[in-house]
């Protein structure tokens, strides 16, 4: 697809601006873009790109006249441009840049390209060079992913609108993939419910570092949080509480399928789980017969857990079953619904264990890809079904020896909701103390006995919300714990070291000064 040889102090880049090559096999309208020297590997991103050359000496100046040219909507792009032109635009803290339709490189512009089959589906490459902007994606996705690239070169002021007349962003190439296709982050908006707004605020910042799967925890003993229009009660009662006695709340199905637009947009895949058959006091106190004794519970405001469960004996209860898998599921266009199933002591062996195997095929009749907390893992599922590990002290090698793949959420690396040292106000502490060395220094692909890394979809940062309220509170456990996953998740083993990490990781503090975020100020970390 691309060509590179070195001229006299600098790199000259071949760029294709139509197909790759011709029949003959040489290249079709091409242009050179110069990039300057003397280049260094020396950056500020999170997480770290695969290959990295910058120039110290000369670099790009984006103006609010600098346009973004695309050859054609189709496929997403225009969609990434749009995205772009708003965030360069807002920097400027006026309106979007110009995106411009057609054939042909931007000329001191920004110019966005597919170039699949020579690129990663979720890779990219970023040139930037005196002249203008080239971001090549494997896919729209990709594509995204150079556009957060290129945001964290140009100035933090730009988070803010306050970046004046004009972004210098430094000369030089970044070619970029995923280690993992699963990077993600749980938000539990049960024990806390968090607004949409909320949640669309976290959605940006996930986007920011490149996380791709956001996994909403919408149920549980203390709240349901979705609507479900078979079951209205649900909200209505089971909805109006959460920890400590607050209000509660919930999202509409309008709502819901907003924040999965909101998502989309983003390509972040949002996965629901509705918890069962335990944490399911919530929906216990709104309908008695999900009770075996017809007795309706009372509304639950503590933290305490594994006293809830559904009866499975039921016919009933598969009914319901169905119902809110069928209503969620036709407002989820992503493959996967999460059915939890962790920490159930009201149930014995067998009676879970055909629970799970039970469920997993309404799930599987509804059009989705079961995913469930480790303690599923012993049931007889099948090799779609995906395993999320979480127990400091289980290992899922046995479902692996089955064809099942893992995302690994180890709580004594990375659940965000453990207190970052003794003196932290918000937080649990029953996995540990966690700074963001904990979080960062570990490899999934090595963590587990006999769970190897071909087995491993990605990771993700679940934050459990007994201790936090607002969005501010979940910011501080979050941040910085959950750039550390971003890069767990993204930038090859090889490639990370703590060190070079914190160093990029403080280079972080005036953009997210600049965004608001309220995050932790560790002191391992030296921050700008």
């Amino acid at each position: 697809m691309k060509s590179f040889r070195r001229l006299a102090g600098a790199i000259a880049v071949v760029v294709l601006s139509g197909p790759a090559a011709s029949a003959c096999g040489t290249p079709a309208a091409a242009h050179i873009l110069e990039l300057p020297g003397p280049m260094t590997d020396a950056h500020e991103l999170v997480p770290a790109p695969r290959s990295v050359a910058l120039s110290a000496t000369d670099s790009f100046v984006v103006l609010p006249q600098t346009i973004v040219r695309i050859a054609s909507e189709a496929d997403s792009v225009g969609l990434v441009a749009r995205h772009l032109a708003g965030l360069v635009g807002r920097g400027f803290g006026g309106e979007p840049l110009r995106v411009q339709t057609g054939n042909g490189p931007a000329r001191n512009g920004i110019e966005l390209r597919l170039a699949p089959g020579s690129i990663a589906a979720e890779g990219y490459e970023l040139i930037i060079a005196p002249g203008g902007v080239t971001i090549s994606g494997g896919s729209a996705a990709g594509l995204f992913y150079g556009v957060q690239t290129l945001r964290q070169l140009l100035p933090a002021s730009l988070e803010n609108g306050s970046a004046g007349a004009r972004m210098p962003v430094p000369a030089g190439r970044i070619a970029d993939s995923p280690r993992f296709e699963w990077r993600g982050a749980m938000l539990d908006v049960s024990r806390h419910f968090l607004p949409a707004s909320d949640v669309k605020r976290y959605i940006d910042l996930m986007a920011l570092h490149k996380l791709n799967r956001l996994h909403l925890h919408l149920s549980d003993d203390q709240g349901w949080r979705i609507e479900i229009t078979s079951w209205p009660d649900l909200t209505t009662r089971g909805g109006s509480t959460q920890v400590g006695g607050g209000p509660g709340g919930f999202y509409t199905q309008a709502e819901y399928a907003d924040l999965v637009r909101y998502s989309h947009e983003r390509f972040i895949t949002v996965v629901p789980e509705i918890d069962m058959p335990g944490h399911t006091n919530a929906a216990l106190a709104s309908y008695a017969v999900l009770n075996c004794d017809d007795v309706a519970r009372p509304l639950y405001t503590g933290t305490r857990v594994g006293f809830s469960a559904l009866c499975v004996q039921r016919e009933t209860t598969y009914k319901f079953v169905d119902d809110v898998v069928r209503e969620i599921a036709a407002l989820t266009p992503g493959p996967y619904f999460h059915i939890g199933g962790d920490e159930v002591e009201r149930l014995t062996a067998a009676q879970y264990r055909a629970f799970i195997e039970r469920v997993e095929r309404i799930v599987q009749s509804h059009g989705k890809r079961m995913i469930g907390w480790g303690e599923i893992a012993p049931a007889n599922i099948s090799p779609t079904t995906i395993v999320q590990h979480w127990k400091p002290n289980a290992n899922p090698r046995a479902a692996v020896a089955r064809g099942l793949k893992v995302i690994m959420s180890p709580a004594n690396r990375i659940y965000l909701d453990m207190k970052y040292d003794s003196t932290t106000r918000l937080g649990l502490t029953w996995a540990g103390v966690r700074e963001i060395w904990d979080a960062y220094d570990w490899d999934p692909g090595t963590f587990l006995t006999g769970v190897p890394e071909e087995s491993i979809l990605g990771v993700e940062g679940p934050l459990w919300s007994e201790t936090v309220v607002t969005i501010r509170d979940f910011e501080y456990l979050a941040f910085p714990r959950l750039a550390a996953v971003a890069e767990i998740g993204w930038t090859p083993q090889a490639q990370r070291n703590w060190d070079d990490f914190r160093v990029r990781l403080g280079a972080q503090a005036p953009r997210w000064r600049a965004l608001g975020i309220n995050f932790h100020r560790s002191p391992r970390v030296p921050w700008k």
